[in-house]
């Protein structure tokens, strides 16, 4: 029986597929909250008791598309972890990515429960959001690693900028844990009765702005901190592209609050912030130059380096250096 491969080119496309599903599970479930749809299905795992699908009526449906979503969710991330190991050649580090991934699925299971069953609880569903960004985290570090050899790389920047740009990234967090909390302390709770965070929205609304802010000025330090190092024109250039998202992110971000907080424009914010960490984990990967991994094709099968194959077991599995 021939033993299933998979290329590098073919693995890539499984996690990049993850990293899309989980971004399209965060969109949908702020389409949830925003719509009021948080109790549409009373239970969990089932839409309610004995039923199965949810009834004909709008929140029930939003509600369960998103459940639809999380399935969707578990698959992909289950065949990139399986993938890791048919993986030629074999990366360790790929595997305890993919694994990360299994055990933040793992963790979003149990927490949209445990939402459902509280009746909404803002600080739950913040957590549940922010283990999700964390499932993220993992997704888009797991697809940078696998487009190169294994490896922190040569970092072609000074220490300096790398300390700064780890600063960055330590408040970026703060951020949005802030905006999170901006978004409990709002109208937009997901449901009629929902508890919501103990400050004002002005007040958390002021937090959140001036951590923005803060987070920002970091950013410009990196970026002149790179232009004086004469760095590589393609980390200065991504360094204002994430500089460019977050500009963006901000104008939303006030739009939203001055317009007394459309569902509509929180849900961009919402993706937005998925959006300008992820963009914040490819710079900071960026800084450092990696080595592209060399895979022997004859080692794949008639298929090269196109993706799924069938060899003989026979063949021996090389591990890298």
């Amino acid at each position: 029986m021939p033993t299933l491969r998979i290329s590098p080119r073919g693995f890539l496309l499984f996690c990049r597929i993850s990293l899309a599903t989980i971004v399209l599970n965060v969109a949908t479930g702020a389409a949830v909250r925003l719509s009021d749809s948080g109790l549409g299905c009373p239970d969990w795992p089932t839409c309610a008791k004995q039923q199965v699908t949810p009834p004909l009526s709008l929140h029930p449906i939003i509600e369960f598309g998103n459940r639809m979503v999380v399935f969707a969710l578990v698959v992909t991330c289950t065949v990139t972890y399986v993938g890791s190991f048919l993986r030629r050649p074999a990366r360790r580090d790929l595997r305890w990515l993919s694994g990360g991934l299994m055990l933040g699925i793992l963790g979003e299971s149990v927490l949209g429960a445990v939402v459902v069953y509280t009746k909404l609880n803002a600080y739950v569903v913040m957590i549940h959001f922010m283990v999700g960004i964390a499932l993220l985290s993992v997704s888009v570090v797991l697809c940078l690693r696998a487009r190169h050899a294994a490896g922190r790389g040569t970092l072609a920047v000074t220490r300096r900028v790398l300390r700064w740009t780890r600063a960055y990234l330590v408040l970026l967090v703060v951020a949005i844990t802030a905006g999170t909390a901006t978004t409990g302390a709002g109208p937009h709770a997901g449901g009629k009765g929902s508890k919501r965070v103990q400050i004002g929205l002005a007040d958390m609304s002021r937090i959140h702005a001036e951590t923005v802010l803060v987070t920002g000025i970091v950013l410009l330090v990196v970026l002149w901190l790179l232009w004086k190092s004469d760095a590589p024109a393609r980390i200065q250039e991504s360094g204002r592209i994430l500089l460019g998202a977050m500009v963006i992110q901000g104008v939303i971000g006030y739009t939203q609050y001055f317009t007394h907080l459309p569902a509509v424009l929180v849900g961009i914010h919402v993706v937005g912030a998925t959006l300008v960490w992820s963009t914040a984990l490819w710079f900071h990967h960026g800084l450092s130059d990696h080595l592209p991994e060399e895979v022997d094709t004859s080692d794949l099968g008639p298929a090269g380096s196109s993706g799924v194959v069938a060899a003989p077991p026979s063949r021996p599995v090389r591990e890298p250096a």
